[in-house]
């Protein structure tokens, strides 16, 4: 299992970030779930992953926490947190 720690810097919210994460985990074969004061969602097995995601209610200036678990992890992080950094 990897992880990695992201601070959601955007002022707008969070609908956009959680649409692009959802679509970069979708891409690979290992699990991913994030989480955020506690509380986990797994970003590829739900049809409501984003709806999922925005229910954490994550704020701007606030860290979460992305894992990756399976034969892509490494891959899979690296693609998010490049995702992540290009959309700002």
């Amino acid at each position: 299992m990897t992880e990695m720690q992201f601070n959601l810097i955007a002022i707008t919210g969070f609908a956009r970030p959680a649409c692009l994460l959802v679509n970069s985990a979708s891409l690979f074969q290992s699990r991913i779930s994030l989480e955020y004061k506690n509380r986990s969602v797994n970003l590829k097995d739900s049809p409501f992953a984003i709806m999922e995601v925005m229910s954490l209610e994550i704020k701007p200036g606030s860290y979460f926490k992305v894992s990756a678990d399976g034969i892509d992890e490494q891959e899979a992080l690296q693609a998010i947190a490049n995702t992540l950094t290009e959309a700002y």
